[in-house]
């Protein structure tokens, strides 16, 4: 694996200024110089998506992180629309369409439940991998390496000290991709980065 030394990060929130969680992570991660922090919502309003600046900024990273709250089991719309323009074919799939190829994702999701609520004995009877699985096979479909998804819990009741331990363990898995210590190809089992220390 080639290392990171440029991280996007596609923050999709309709209402970041009313996320106190989504905002915190945001102003945590943009601290660091590799770590290019996009508004997406603030950018594109319309949802009328510059695909040109956009496909250049995918050329340019090595990791991109998809923030966004987990909504009804879902993502909010305008990543729907993100992907639908932006992940061209003949650019990043299909004949030719190999602009992506080997590029590194994952999602950083703030949810309203609990794992506990996201399994097969949970309330919602699936796990947040599971109910992701479009995203997965869409990555997948542009060549590219998608990573575990890091989740943030209980969001909406979720103490200060605890946000700031999601952020700071996010903010170190980062930085140690980005300083080489640690290869960003994670050991088999681990379903979540919540899971790396």
């Amino acid at each position: 694996m080639e290392k990171i030394t440029r991280v996007l990060l596609l923050a999709f929130h309709p209402r970041l200024e009313a996320s106190h969680v989504n905002r915190f992570l945001l102003n945590t991660l943009r601290e660091h110089p590799h770590i290019e922090v996009k508004d997406m919502y603030e950018l594109y309003p319309d949802f009328n998506i510059d695909v040109n600046k956009e496909q250049q900024d995918l050329l340019q990273a090595d990791l991109v992180i998809v923030q966004h709250p987990f909504f009804w089991y879902a993502a909010p719309p305008l990543i729907k629309q993100w992907i639908d323009l932006v992940l061209e074919h003949g650019w990043a799939y299909g004949t030719n369409g190999d602009k992506l190829k080997g590029k590194q994702i994952m999602h950083l999701v703030s949810s309203g439940g609990g794992f506990e609520d996201y399994c097969q004995q949970g309330k919602n009877l699936y796990t947040y991998t599971e109910l992701l699985r479009p995203f997965e096979l869409t990555y997948k479909f542009c060549q590219m390496q998608q990573l575990p998804t890091y989740v943030v819990p209980l969001a909406n009741k979720i103490a200060q000290i605890d946000l700031e331990q999601h952020a700071q363990q996010v903010k170190r898995i980062l930085e140690q991709w980005i300083a080489g210590e640690v290869d960003a190809k994670l050991p088999a089992g681990v379903t979540y980065l919540n899971e790396l220390n």
